[in-house]
């Protein structure tokens, strides 16, 4: 969406979910309707563009930009998608620790086992840790079966999904929030381990904070649209 006034008075939900301005109902970019699948997240989009003021300003609609990116690219390209989250998770972050200093190998244990577990425990897919930064390919049953975690993913939810998915690096950590298995906040810690060991020995770069509270900021508008998209 390009910068432009403000054109309509009325934001309403129609009743399939559909966002309408002044009773018409608004198109994506590629001209297909923008219906969500829960009410609840339309009714987010909606708040989204009653909130304009005079102006509309695209970049505080994140949550209408992921429905647009569901509805425009995820259906035309999910098998490329789906390949892309499975190669992420073959090289995921939480699956590969430093061998020094001991205390951020503690701190990447305490953060990040858990997250290897609950995929052991919660998909069957068995993935291994490793030390150092040389790839090791996972094992194909730890793939399989993560897979078919992201392909149970309607395309709402995988859009949202896939930009946690970059954002923090981690397949795994991205799909424990869309199995509501961790928090937000918490999710976002345990990818910034090493960011946050860094700046505790080194200290804080001011560019990079302010860059870190942009990303950030996306983050936590695309778990919403990923907790309210997987609303029954």
């Amino acid at each position: 969406m390009t910068a432009r006034r403000r054109f309509y008075k009325t934001v309403t939900v129609t009743g399939d979910n559909a966002i309408a301005l002044d009773g018409k109902p608004i198109k994506t970019p590629i001209k297909a309707p923008l219906r969500l699948p829960a009410r609840a997240l339309a009714e987010a989009v909606a708040a989204e563009w009653e909130a304009q003021g005079a102006e509309i300003d695209p970049a505080s609609m994140p949550l209408t930009r992921l429905a647009n990116t569901a509805i425009d690219r995820i259906a035309g390209e999910r098998p490329k998608i789906e390949a892309e989250a499975c190669a992420y998770a073959n090289s995921d972050l939480v699956c590969y620790r430093a061998e020094r200093p001991p205390d951020l190998v503690a701190c990447q244990a305490a953060a990040w086992d858990p997250v290897a577990d609950w995929a052991r425990t919660a998909l069957d897919a068995p993935f291994t840790v490793t030390a150092g930064v040389m790839h090791q390919p996972q094992p194909a049953a730890a793939l399989t079966a993560f897979g078919a975690a992201v392909a149970a993913l309607d395309d709402f939810a995988l859009a949202a999904f896939h930009t946690v998915m970059t954002l923090t690096g981690s397949a795994l950590i991205a799909m424990m929030l869309a199995r509501r298995a961790i928090a937000p906040d918490e999710a976002w810690r345990i990818a910034h381990v090493d960011e946050d060991y860094q700046a505790e020995l080194w200290g804080e770069d001011d560019e990079a904070m302010t860059r870190r509270a942009s990303r950030r900021a996306e983050f936590m508008a695309s778990c919403r649209f990923l907790l309210l998209a997987m609303d029954d």
